[in-house]
């Protein structure tokens, strides 16, 4: 017998929440963290880029919603030094991608 039904021998009214791994992750099986993201834009010789950084998931997870970005907004970029660089200014459409799948967003400068 495990402290979960000890618990539930003492108190039979109470409802019980089972925390799985399950709610922590959006459909995708991408984990998801309390902590917001960073959205920055930045230039970087003369060009307009887009950054998200602050993921403190699996680095196979972040890479995956990187080209999960970069395929739905038909851009380039790249997956550096933890952090997700998108060529251009997308900072409103990526933000809205990240929202939609549950992350906490927050904008970075400007």
């Amino acid at each position: 017998m495990d402290l979960q039904d000890q618990l539930k021998n003492l108190f039979p009214d109470h409802e019980f929440q089972e925390e799985t791994r399950e709610q922590d992750q959006n459909k995708d099986g991408i984990w998801l963290q309390d902590d917001p993201l960073l959205c920055k834009y930045e230039k970087r010789k003369g060009k307009p880029i887009t950054i998200i950084e602050g993921y403190t998931g699996a680095d196979s997870d972040f890479k995956k919603l990187a080209k999960e970005i970069k395929t739905t907004l038909s851009v380039g970029g790249s997956f550096k030094n933890d952090q997700i660089i998108v060529q251009g200014d997308y900072r409103d459409k990526i933000m809205g991608i990240l929202k939609e799948k549950g992350f906490k967003v927050k904008r970075v400068g400007g």
